[in-house]
């Protein structure tokens, strides 16, 4: 029977390295949670999932342990992330009865076999009746609007937590595409570092995420702003405070925002010249978390020289994608990677 009844409703699944966004055919958004699962060492058993387990990260006594088990846009800890998921899908039943779903789940283009098999296993051990795997930057597409089955080249360029995905997409296909390991994750982790080398700084992770959306930017602005925030410093160890500037963040991140470009730039360079032509006239669409960098719109315009558009509900865009397949499964069942039941 598996962790539900025998039937089931249609369920969207956005499986983020910073982020699950569960969507129900006809319901919206329902679940909204971090990738982050609390575990006791001692027995192996789940301590808390999502927020609350976020809000454990670096703060955890030595039995228990707060990680990520998605890691750049792939399963990095297959049972940690099963008993995530299982989690998540146990607070959804309890407010709407799902029954043994349907899933569609948005995966990063560059998925491996090996990585696919680990994501249908963790649904399937969820009570999964159907899998269907959706590459991120076609569900992005879908849910920013773009009619990927159009001839029209269209190109997304996703910045999520792990990975960003820049795809260019005609007749319901990607023609070309490039995956890094570059994203909001990795901005994250140069602002920790930036502050440590350059101020002697401490702070964490989730403390470099609130400056990266508070005041990051992906080039400087013409009136900078500042966030205060505490620490400790790195030679003493005691707790200070510090005002710390957009231009510092822009400084900390440019690194990584040169790669993201460098890959909207090198995805261009291998498309198709009609195509390009077509991407001239309808821009170049940015979704995930990252498009809320402030003026990443505009470098990107001003480097590639497309007119480069942030997506409504960029945070949501594959999660939508995924629920906007299940609303007509047969039209975009061809862009599933895979289509597997029990």
């Amino acid at each position: 029977m598996g962790l539900f009844g025998m039937t089931g409703k249609d369920i969207g699944v956005d499986l983020g390295t910073a982020n699950v966004l569960v969507i129900i055919k006809g319901k919206g958004i329902v679940l909204r949670e971090p990738s982050v699962v609390a575990v006791n060492k001692l027995n192996g058993e789940i301590v808390a999932t999502g927020q609350e387990a976020k809000e454990m990260l670096g703060r955890t006594p030595k039995n228990i342990k707060a990680i990520r088990p998605m890691l750049n846009g792939a399963i990095a800890d297959l049972n940690a992330t099963s008993m995530m998921i299982k989690n998540m899908m146990n607070k959804v039943n309890k407010e709407y009865y799902i029954g043994k779903p349907r899933f569609v789940v948005g995966v990063p283009s560059g998925i491996t076999e090996v990585e696919e098999r680990a994501v249908e296993e963790a649904f399937f051990q969820c009570g999964a009746r159907e899998i269907n795997l959706i590459s991120e930057p076609i569900a992005s597409a879908i849910g920013a609007g773009l009619n990927i089955f159009s001839t029209s080249g269209k190109m997304i360029v996703d910045i999520g937590g792990g990975t960003t995905e820049v795809a260019v997409i005609s007749y319901g296909e990607i023609v070309s595409s490039t995956s890094i390991k570059v994203a909001g994750n990795a901005m994250d982790k140069a602002i920790v570092d930036y502050l440590k080398l350059d101020q002697k700084f401490n702070i964490g992770l989730s403390t470099a995420e609130y400056l990266k959306i508070q005041i990051g930017c992906a080039k400087p602005l013409v009136s900078d702003i500042t966030e205060e925030i505490k620490g400790s410093n790195t030679e003493t160890g005691l707790p200070m405070s510090l005002v710390i500037s957009s231009k510092q963040i822009n400084e900390a991140i440019k690194d990584n925002i040169n790669e993201i470009v460098e890959a909207v730039i090198n995805t261009l360079a291998v498309t198709p010249p009609d195509l390009v032509s077509d991407i001239m006239e309808n821009g170049i669409y940015l979704a995930g978390g990252g498009a809320l960098i402030k003026n990443i719109d505009s470098l990107i315009s001003e480097k590639t020289g497309v007119q480069t558009f942030i997506a409504d509900e960029p945070l949501d865009c594959v999660a939508i994608g995924t629920g906007k397949s299940l609303e007509n499964i047969q039209k975009y069942r061809k862009t599933f990677l895979n289509n597997k039941s029990r």
